[in-house]
């Protein structure tokens, strides 16, 4: 397609094989966890939210669109998930993909109603829709209300790995993570991708060139809900529980934190920022409510001295070394 700024030129070979070096990297160091006495459910759980964190990253730094309400992606998901494990007793996969359906259908029904609106409207209504489901979800039984719901099976994979066991359940977890992560790599890096940072960067132009930017936004926002639905589910067989927190305004905060202090718009940024993120409130959490005030002024000090987050600061350093 015709660039219509430098930043959304497609990637050189060059930077792909270093990305895709790095994902290697990443992709071993996080293999090699269980021989290494780190706490696994920790690392579960911060891959849950980077999962979460890169499918919110593809909305917001390639596509432009701030969403306040992605919450409701992670919190559906792991409802529908919960319930069919535990009331339905169906297999981990099946309840996995339960959980990613429904955050599917979601997103294409929200989808539809948010993305006739630009700017601070589009994150309005985001925010909108996703207290409407919040107050939904505290109404309607199968959610159990403020109890949520509790004491998930776990159960055998394929009928044959059984998830009870930590090694087996975080193997699966990252195997869910890495296949999320490349299918956004992939999406980032197609005709598809540099469309949408095309949309980004001056969407009256891309229209003027022909493109339906409605349909790519569209299309972008139903991926990255998708893939947000699949960390839900995947942290409700962490977990072993699902609860209003995750539909709560202030976890789409939160997830805005993690991309932003890890880098917007860098494929390793959302990655970085949700181990960080997930670090404080695991180590910290001694300090009760002052971890939301430590929160603020960690985010706070990365806006002022890394604007372009941890990996952004990074790759720009790097990329002016050259």
């Amino acid at each position: 397609m015709t660039a219509l700024t430098d930043d959304t030129l497609p990637s050189t070979p060059r930077a792909m094989r270093d990305e895709m070096i790095v994902f290697a990297v990443m992709a071993v160091l996080l293999a090699s966890v269980p021989f290494t006495g780190i706490y696994p459910f920790f690392v579960m759980q911060a891959l849950c939210f980077a999962l979460l964190a890169c499918a919110f990253n593809l909305l917001i730094g390639y596509g432009g669109l701030l969403s306040f309400g992605h919450a409701m992606f992670l919190g559906t998901a792991g409802y529908c998930s919960a319930h069919a494990l535990r009331a339905w007793g169906l297999p981990p996969e099946l309840g996995v993909l339960v959980g990613t359906g429904a955050s599917f259908v979601l997103a294409v029904v929200t989808g539809v109603v948010a993305i006739r609106r630009q700017g601070i409207y589009f994150a309005m209504i985001t925010l909108a829709l996703s207290q409407l489901l919040y107050f939904v979800y505290v109404q309607v039984p199968f959610t159990h209300g403020e109890d949520g719901i509790q004491g998930v099976p776990q159960g055998y994979l394929f009928g044959i790995f059984d998830l009870s066991n930590a090694t087996m359940l975080y193997y699966f977890v990252l195997a869910s993570f890495l296949f999320g992560f490349l299918v956004i790599f992939r999406a980032i890096n197609s005709p598809f991708g540099e469309v949408l940072k095309a949309v980004r960067e001056n969407e009256q132009r891309a229209i003027s060139l022909g493109y339906k930017t409605d349909q790519y936004k569209l299309l972008a926002y139903i991926l990255s809900g998708t893939l947000a639905g699949l960390a839900g589910a995947m942290k409700v067989l962490v977990a072993q529980n699902a609860s209003l927190s995750d539909v709560e305004v202030s976890m789409s905060g939160l997830i805005v934190l993690m991309t932003l202090v890890g880098g917007l718009g860098t494929i390793f940024g959302p990655v970085v920022g949700a181990f960080v993120i997930t670090a404080m409130q695991q180590y910290l959490a001694g300090f009760g409510q002052w971890v939301t005030v430590i929160q603020g002024a960690i985010f706070v000090a990365c806006v002022l001295l890394f604007r372009r987050g941890v990996i952004g600061e990074i790759a720009h350093l790097l990329k002016r070394s050259l």
